[in-house]
């Protein structure tokens, strides 16, 4: 089953260094669960300063600047993995180092029939 692992933190609780070191862990873990199978996807986000938020409300869209939720921590990246059962995705979660600093939220993906898959849609966009 197709597990999205979403990690939300204070970004501000980062410096550079510790970023970085974030990024490199990731990776690492990444190519570990690449070698188990179970990796589909992952990447970190940009800072919540470069956040749009779009609703439509009576028909009419409404674009305002930054995150919509108020919270002190924000959605800071995410991991696509493919996990036996919820207990294999929250071992996953807990390997992730933004665990450290914030919350690993553990979501089951709801598969739908008639989606393109990666591969087709990357050869879309190319035409």
């Amino acid at each position: 089953m197709k597990y999205m692992l979403l990690i939300y933190a204070d970004e501000n609780s980062y410096n550079d260094g510790e970023r970085e070191e974030c990024f490199v862990e990731s990776i690492e873990l990444t190519h570990d669960l690449s070698a188990r199978g179970q990796y589909l996807a992952a990447n970190p986000l940009q800072s919540v300063t470069t956040a749009t938020s779009v609703r439509v409300q009576n028909g009419k869209r409404l674009v305002t600047d930054g995150p919509f939720a108020e919270t002190r921590e924000q959605l800071g990246g995410y991991f696509l993995v493919d996990a036996t059962d919820l207990n294999d995705a929250i071992s996953i979660a807990a390997r992730i180092p933004g665990a450290r600093k914030g919350t690993v939220e553990v979501r089951p993906v709801v598969e739908l029939t008639g989606l393109p898959k990666t591969g087709e849609l990357v050869g879309a966009v190319a035409k």
